[in-house]
This record gives structure tokens, C-alpha cells and sequence, in this order.
């Protein structure tokens, strides 16, 4: 085998999808607040919903490609991260701005 074995990688994968997840946010949150003339808040929420989806579906394939072939299960961990980003999403889709 070339490389090494990553299926103890899955607490890490986890934490850069979580970090691309708050950079999309943050770097949404930044366009409403210093360009609200350029950046209108529909285009805006349709941006961060699509770009997190693209991201959850990347961080699924990532967790399974890293742990094919293995006993390894972290279905558990993968739901409730994407089930704690889909709540945050749906809040901010229906009560921000």
C-alpha cells in the first residue's frame, strides 16, 4: 500500500468540513454587513444554502471514501454534524434579515 492509512481520520475531516462551513457563514455574514448595497440578502442566503450543500455532500464522500474497506462506522458522527449544520442553515434562512 502506497501512503498511509487515513480511517482514523474521520475527527478531522470533520472539523475542516465544520471550518469551511463557518467560513462560508462568516464570509456571507461579511457581505450583508459591509456591502449591503452590492450584496442583497436573497442571493446571499441562495449562495450559503448551495454552498453548503456542495460542502456536506464533499464531507460525506470524504468520510466514506476514508473509511472503505473497514469496521469503522461513524454514520452517528457524520448525521449529527450535518443535522446540526442543517438546523443552523434553516435558521438562518428563515430569521436572518
Amino acid at each position: 500500500m502506497i501512503g498511509r492509512r487515513i480511517e482514523n481520520y474521520t475527527g478531522i475531516i470533520t472539523l475542516s468540513y465544520l471550518g469551511a462551513f463557518f467560513a462560508t457563514v462568516f464570509g456571507t455574514m461579511v457581505g450583508y454587513l459591509y456591502y449591503p448595497w452590492a450584496y442583497a440578502s436573497a442571493s446571499g442566503h441562495f449562495a450559503m444554502i448551495v454552498l453548503t450543500i456542495v460542502e456536506a455532500l464533499g464531507y460525506i464522500f470524504c468520510v466514506k471514501v476514508a473509511e472503505e474497506g473497514t469496521s469503522k462506522n461513524s454514520n452517528g458522527l457524520v448525521a449529527i454534524t450535518l443535522a446540526g449544520t442543517t438546523a443552523f442553515m434553516l435558521y438562518v434562512a428563515m430569521y436572518v434579515s
